[in-house]
């Protein structure tokens, strides 16, 4: 592993990035949104043949699926969010090893530069507006680490744990609903803070995690394993919740390395960020194709 980071990202956006990004701009997203949300859940005949459609189109691949006969869901959600066989996707038994948290590509990583994270080559933004301005995380990950991973249509969407960790505050940010294609991460300024997103936060060897799992248009739910569907939320403001042991008011949530804590319900984008450095593969990149639970990394010893 390098110890010498580099803050890798995609390049600037061309005119093409802009017309495609902002004809979304009049859509009724989150209509649009929770319309898709209705139908992913109906049963029908139609479940059969529209989900051999999508798999073709998206070359999804269904060999490592638990249930790879396409014919067997009885919902587009229960196909999009179908459960892989552990041993398809292997997780890093590295001491300090950080483990991807999905299927995807890589559409940035490198250092957090004084409470700023790279979202394109001349594009960053501030980590207060990505935490919904939680100036205690903020402060604790302002010079750590960060990876941001897209998931496409074709992949695998659930997210599992980068490392163990006990989960300290989760945090619903309302937003709007733009894509999160490459095309519109080099085209939006800001496209992570302006997105609806769910932000959960562990203690870990890492010092503090946080995955920020963020929406996008016709993503139509984002779900955490010990609450369950977070969004569409029941309110349209800011909230948090905490996990605090020592308060009491809950009973601790602890996850394991690899373990499942959510998913997207259609595809999105998962950013990790962790308080401590992370020495990244050099062999990663902007558009890297990554596997959940590969090694992107360790965390840099204490000096």
């Amino acid at each position: 592993m390098s110890t010498v980071q580099r803050n890798r990202a995609p390049g600037p956006a061309s005119a093409g990035d802009r017309l495609k990004s902002y004809l979304l701009a009049p859509l009724p997203q989150h209509l649009l949104s929770r319309t898709v949300l209705w139908l992913t859940r109906r049963r029908s005949a139609l479940v059969t043949p529209v989900v051999r459609r999508f798999a073709r189109a998206f070359d999804v691949q269904m060999a490592d699926a638990v249930e790879p006969d396409l014919a067997h869901y009885d919902t587009f959600n229960a196909f999009f969010t179908r459960a892989l066989r552990p041993e398809a996707r292997p997780i890093t038994r590295e001491p300090g090893g950080i483990a991807c948290p999905a299927d995807g590509r890589v559409s940035s990583l490198g250092r957090v530069q004084d409470a700023r994270v790279l979202q394109a080559k001349g594009c960053d933004y501030a980590l207060s507006d990505l935490l919904g301005g939680d100036e205690e995380a903020v402060e604790r990950l302002r010079h750590g680490s960060f990876v941001t991973v897209y998931l496409s249509p074709r992949d695998y969407h659930r997210l599992h744990m980068p490392l163990e960790g006990t989960l300290r505050r989760q945090t619903h940010v309302p937003g709007r609903l733009w894509s999160v294609g490459q095309h519109a991460v080099r085209a939006i300024d800001g496209l992570f803070t302006r997105n609806e997103r769910v932000i959960a936060q562990f203690d870990t060897e890492a010092g503090r995690m946080a995955l920020v799992l963020v929406g996008a248009i016709n993503v139509a739910a984002i779900e955490t394993v010990w609450h369950g569907l977070v969004t569409p939320p029941v309110k349209s403001a800011l909230s948090h919740r905490d996990y605090d042991a020592d308060t009491g008011a809950d009973e601790p949530v602890r996850l394991q390395r690899g373990e499942e804590m959510g998913r997207f319900n259609m595809g999105s984008t998962i950013i990790a960020l962790f308080e401590r450095p992370i020495d990244f593969d050099p062999a990663l990149d902007s558009e890297s194709p990554v596997r959940m639970g590969q090694l992107l990394g360790t965390v840099t010893p204490h000096e």
